[in-house]
């Protein structure tokens, strides 16, 4: 068992989002205070998925009551794109296939991720409450490849003076995204995201990025097909 995947089970499971649901009930607050609501919310699709929820699902729950028409975007690399490509499976948490079988969109257990500088968003699968979420068509997820991303969290660096994290350039570049295209809309758009790591740590994959060496890798179809042949029929 690969310890990322060890240490990104405890991470998916729901028991373990819902506690962490403190990040969106200050988000809201926060809102308030700028007197805004928010048109989109973006989260990152990684392996510390908490996060991802714990922002998304507090204001969800207003979308669900029909008070809003807020829009939910998981971003994910597209190197390791369970939502984009991956299919709606009952599958094991880990690599060993000890775990419980979690129904979720997987790119299959045995999936081995590329060596990409994202290391929190290469874990197989993504957590069931998301999942479900994802399937009745309340979130919406979208894949980047690397440059695109380090292209985003260099301009957010230079522009607000914090390096972010090689996985948070992922929301970053859809933030970006979702602004640009209001601007051509000729629409205002309140994008709200979660800066959830710095890249202080990380300072060879910008190196990486601006000596042009980063490549973009983007997962076969035929993997995950293949993969999937491995998984538990139920």
């Amino acid at each position: 068992m690969r310890d990322d995947t060890k240490y990104s089970l405890g991470s998916v499971l729901n028991h373990v989002l819902l506690h962490q649901t403190v990040i969106g009930q200050e988000a809201i607050a926060q809102m308030e205070m700028a007197g805004e609501y928010p048109d989109v919310v973006i989260g990152l699709r990684r392996r510390r998925l908490q996060r991802t929820a714990g922002l998304i699902f507090p204001f969800m729950k207003d979308r669900l009551a029909g008070k809003t028409n807020t829009r939910f975007l998981a971003v994910e690399p597209a190197s390791c794109p369970s939502l984009t490509k991956g299919e709606y499976r009952y599958d094991f948490g880990d690599t060993a296939g000890l775990t419980p079988l979690l129904k979720m969109y997987t790119l299959g257990h045995t999936f081995m991720p590329p060596g990409i500088h994202a290391g929190g968003l290469r874990y197989h699968a993504m957590a069931p409450l998301l999942c479900h979420l994802y399937d009745q068509g309340y979130i919406e997820a979208r894949a980047y490849p690397q440059n695109p991303c380090f292209e985003a969290a260099t301009l957010f660096a230079r522009t607000e003076g914090i390096v972010p994290a090689p996985e948070s350039s992922h929301a970053i570049r859809a933030a970006i995204d979702e602004a640009i295209q209001a601007r051509e809309e000729g629409r205002s758009r309140v994008i709200l995201f979660n800066l959830s790591g710095h890249g202080l740590l990380d300072l060879q994959a910008y190196d990486d990025y601006l000596a042009g060496k980063l490549i973009d890798d983007f997962y076969p179809e035929e993997k995950v097909r293949e993969a999937m042949k491995d998984l538990p029929v139920i």
